[in-house]
């Protein structure tokens, strides 16, 4: 008898849950529901200048992204988040490309509890976004791992106004080897606060983070993401970042991310981007390396052609140039453009709408 593998059980058990949950959502709501599921993955032509000479190696037909995300509820007040990364190439254990699963216990009206790997609570607006949305991203977005194991709790303080406080794995953790190069960061830890914000126009991220580095070093973040919506259809977001620790001094290692973007028509996005990471003579950084000042810009359009499922399918066309000194992601005069689509595969609204139609025979 040919043994099924872990991939292969848990797809037929997502499948067995989604065709009850199709079958049960429009009846009792306070039980074990399905409420998302759904497939993304983003396409496209990437063609890479770097120092702006062609890259043969670098350029051509990819996917960059191929997710998987459920969301719904165990019981009234306990819910379940999960998104799967399936390109996501990890050297040890499926459970490293999982982004996120995290269960949500509404223990109060005003206070939730959740555990599981979760995103590192960081404040800004670029850092909060889903990968698969974004184009060209900051030095820091490049190397921070965000989703990690913890605990975290989040108190409603007002209509418009939450707070976070959360202890999770440090995100520096990988980063972290010991004299022979073998990674020993895995009992490193992070503690992060959060405060979440809406007041008229202005929208906020703010965060304090402290996160252990080595057995004797700490590394400390403010992290202020300012968001304005100047009109329906024009915002500004403004991320400021500070890094504390040995050797950084006041706004010597800091980045700064800034985005314009506009909605003129439905469907039509436009957006122009800038970054400025730059790190003097800090040593205990791992995700803006010492001796980093570099700078990028960038802009793009994106187009969802099916009016009446705007998130279904989206055209892009996007680029951006990088300039300064970097050793990690972004490199000096370097140059790329992409353009292709992202689509979505709803497959619980494909099952409700079977159900439907086998129920009407």
């Amino acid at each position: 008898m040919k043994k099924l593998s872990g991939k292969v059980i848990a797809t037929s058990a997502i499948a067995a849950l989604l065709l009850f949950s199709a079958h049960t959502s429009a009846g009792q709501e306070k039980g074990f529901t399905l409420s998302a599921f759904h497939f993304e993955t983003r396409l496209g032509y990437e063609a890479a200048f770097p120092g702006m000479d062609f890259n043969n190696e670098r350029s051509g037909f990819r996917g960059s992204y191929l997710n998987m995300r459920l969301d719904g509820q165990i019981c009234e007040g306990l819910n379940y988040s999960y998104r799967q990364r399936f390109n996501k190439l990890t050297e040890r254990t499926f459970f490293d490309a999982t982004d996120w699963i995290h269960l949500d216990w509404r223990a109060a009206e005003r206070f939730t509890l959740s555990a599981g790997k979760q995103v590192v609570a960081i404040g800004g607006y670029e850092y909060d976004r889903a990968p698969i949305d974004l184009y060209y991203c900051s030095e820091f977005w490049n190397n921070i791992a965000c989703y990690q194991i913890g605990v975290s709790g989040t108190f409603k303080a007002s209509a418009n106004d939450f707070l976070l406080l959360q202890l999770c794995n440090s995100p520096m953790r990988g980063y972290i080897t010991d004299k022979s190069g073998r990674n020993c960061g895995n009992s490193k830890i992070a503690l992060n606060l959060m405060w979440y914000g809406s007041h008229g126009f202005y929208e906020s991220m703010w965060s304090a983070n402290a996160f252990q580095n080595t057995t004797d070093s700490w590394m400390y973040y403010i992290a202020l993401g300012n968001r304005f919506n100047l009109t329906d259809w024009l915002r500004l977001d403004l991320d400021l970042m500070d890094r504390l620790g040995r050797g950084s001094g006041f706004i010597g290692d800091f980045s700064i991310i800034s985005e314009l973007s506009a909605a003129p028509a439905d469907g039509l996005r436009i957006h122009a981007k800038f970054t400025w990471d730059r790190n003097k003579k800090c040593d205990g950084d791992w995700l803006v390396m010492r001796g980093t000042n570099v700078r990028s810009v960038s802009g793009g359009v994106e187009y969802s052609p099916v009016r009446k499922a705007r998130e279904a399918v989206k055209l892009f066309a996007a680029a951006g140039y990088s300039y300064g000194k970097c050793t990690g992601a972004l490199g000096d005069r370097d140059l790329n453009i992409q353009a292709g689509l992202k689509f979505r595969l709803d497959i619980l609204e494909g099952a409700k709408a079977l159900l439907r139609r086998r129920e009407a025979e």
